[in-house]
C-alpha cells in the first residue's frame, strides 16, 4: 500500500510516499480504508525531531494519527463496530496511508464529511483532557490562547457545551467565526491583560494555552493563580507553575464521541482549512507549521 513516511529526522522534504506492507487489526483494533487524515502540530514537531526526547519514533515512521474511513477489518475482542462502518479515530499506524489501524474511534455521524472528521480525534481528545485538568465548570470564564486551531476550536465549543463562557484569542481574520460560535474573540500581543479584562469585568477564573506563544505570565495574572492554568504547548510551564499535559497524565478518549454527538447537535465544527494529496504532506506540514489557521489541514487518501 501507500504510506507517506519519514526516514531521517528534518524539514518537510523528508517526507516520502513510499509502498510498505499493509497493516492488520489485533486484538481491539479494527482496520479502516482511510479515506482523509488530519495534520496536527505534533505530527511535523516528531518529523523534525523536536520531540525525539519526549516521543520517540523508530525510523523510518508513518505519519499522522488522525484518521477517518470506513472499517474493512474487525480484530478479536471488538464489538459495536462492523465491516462498512464509517468512523474516525486515533491510529497504531501512521494515519497517513491507504490502510490504518485504529486503536480508538467513534462512529461518524452520516452527514460529517470524512475530511471534517479527520481533524476530530486528537483535537477532541486533548480538549477535554485540559479542560478536566482545571477543571473548568458551568458558570465559569474560560480564556482559550489559540481558540481557532484544532484543539482551541475544540476546547471552546466543549466549554459551551457546558455552560462556561469563553474568550479566545485569534487572529483578526478568525474572529468572524469565533464569534459565530459563540465565543468572544480578542487579538494576540502585547497588551492582553488589558483587553480580557475589559472583555470580563468580573474575572477570568481558567485558562487554557494552546498556542505555546510565551504568555503564561499573562495567562496567570488573568486568572489570579498558576493553578487556573493548563498548556499543551509550551515547555517552560513548570518555570511559572503551570501544569503541561501531553497525554501521559490523563486521557479523555471519551471525547470523540462526545464530539460527534454536538455535531450532530449542530454545536461542534472543526472547519477544514485546506486540503492536500499524499503527495502535498510536506506542504500541509510547512502550513501547519506556520500557524494562524482557522480549523484543520487536511490529507485526503482515498
Amino acid at each position: 500500500m501507500k504510506a507517506v513516511q519519514f526516514a531521517s529526522y528534518g524539514g518537510p522534504e523528508v517526507l516520502q510516499v513510499v509502498d510498505v506492507p499493509e497493516p492488520h487489526a489485533g486484538p481491539g483494533q479494527v482496520r479502516i480504508a482511510v479515506r482523509a487524515a488530519g495534520v496536527n502540530p505534533v505530527d511535523w514537531k516528531l518529523r523534525a525531531g523536536y520531540l525525539k526526547d519526549f516521543m520517540p519514533v523508530e525510523l523510518p515512521a508513518g505519519v499522522g494519527s488522525d484518521a477517518s474511513g470506513v472499517v474493512d477489518e474487525v480484530g478479536p475482542d471488538v464489538q459495536g463496530v462492523a465491516v462498512g462502518d464509517e468512523v474516525f479515530g486515533t491510529t497504531v499506524t501512521g494515519a497517513t496511508a491507504e490502510y490504518a489501524v485504529l486503536g480508538e474511534w467513534a462512529t461518524k455521524p452520516t452527514d460529517l464529511p470524512f475530511e471534517e472528521a479527520a481533524g476530530f480525534p486528537m483535537p477532541s481528545e486533548t480538549a477535554r483532557r485540559a479542560l478536566k485538568l482545571l477543571p473548568a465548570q458551568k458558570g465559569q470564564t474560560l480564556l482559550v490562547n489559540g481558540a481557532s486551531g484544532g484543539v482551541g476550536l475544540a476546547a471552546s465549543q466543549f466549554a459551551l457545551a457546558d455552560g462556561l463562557t469563553v474568550i479566545g484569542t485569534a487572529s483578526e481574520g478568525n474572529h468572524p467565526f469565533l464569534s459565530s460560535i459563540g465565543v468572544v474573540p480578542t487579538t494576540y500581543g502585547e497588551g492582553l491583560v488589558e483587553r480580557v479584562r475589559a472583555l470580563a469585568p468580573d474575572g477570568v477564573d481558567v485558562a487554557l494555552d494552546v498556542a505555546g506563544s510565551g504568555v503564561l505570565p499573562e495567562l496567570v495574572q488573568i486568572t489570579g493563580d498558576a493553578q487556573n492554568v493548563v498548556t499543551i504547548a509550551d515547555f517552560n510551564a513548570g518555570d511559572h507553575g503551570v501544569r503541561l499535559t501531553t497525554g501521559g497524565d490523563s486521557r479523555s478518549p471519551e471525547a470523540r464521541q462526545e464530539a460527534a454527538e454536538l455535531f450532530e447537535k449542530g454545536a461542534f465544527r472543526l472547519p477544514v482549512a485546506e486540503v492536500f494529496s499524499m503527495s502535498e504532506a510536506g506542504e500541509a506540514h510547512d502550513k501547519s507549521q506556520q500557524g494562524h489557521v482557522l480549523g484543520k489541514f487536511v490529507i485526503v487518501v482515498q
